[in-house]
């Protein structure tokens, strides 16, 4: 993953250096993303603001539940990096195309249009899904790195 949102920078500090506490979110859930490469302005949008693929042909957020250290890897010693430690796999595309993926975000809601982005980050390998096709992230695929 490639940046926190300022949401995220923001809630941190709070927590870490004022008297604000930043609540844990109850769900994490991964929406797609189409033209994350030219929109560079992601770290201030919003689940309602980012460029999420439209909600139709079966698409919908991908719920990774609520935090859990079952969910993700224990960052090692010296190395600020989690991975999912479970495939992801998004409902098939059904009744017509999803589109242009080029990105993710990590958000704090699983209904599409909602929510706080968390993170996010352009994909390796963008890829036009078509009506069929299953979306999905192995074990190990998402990375998220704080530096």
């Amino acid at each position: 993953m490639s940046a926190m949102s300022d949401y995220l920078e923001s809630g941190v500090i709070d927590h870490l250096l004022r008297t604000i506490t930043f609540s844990k979110p109850s769900n994490i859930s991964i929406a797609l993303l189409t033209n994350h490469d030219a929109n560079w302005l992601l770290d201030s949008k919003t689940g309602v603001t980012i460029p999420e693929l439209a909600s139709a042909n079966g698409y919908a957020r991908k719920s990774l539940g609520a935090p859990a250290d079952s969910t993700w890897d224990l960052p090692g010693t010296g190395s600020p990096t989690t991975s999912n430690t479970d495939a992801a796999e998004f409902a098939a595309a059904a009744g017509g195309d999803w589109g242009h993926v080029s990105g993710i975000a990590i958000v704090d809601s699983l209904t599409h249009g909602a929510g706080n982005v968390l993170f996010h980050g352009a994909l390796t390998t963008p890829r036009e899904v078509t009506d069929g096709d299953t979306f999905k992230f192995n074990a190990g695929d998402i990375d998220i790195t704080l530096a």
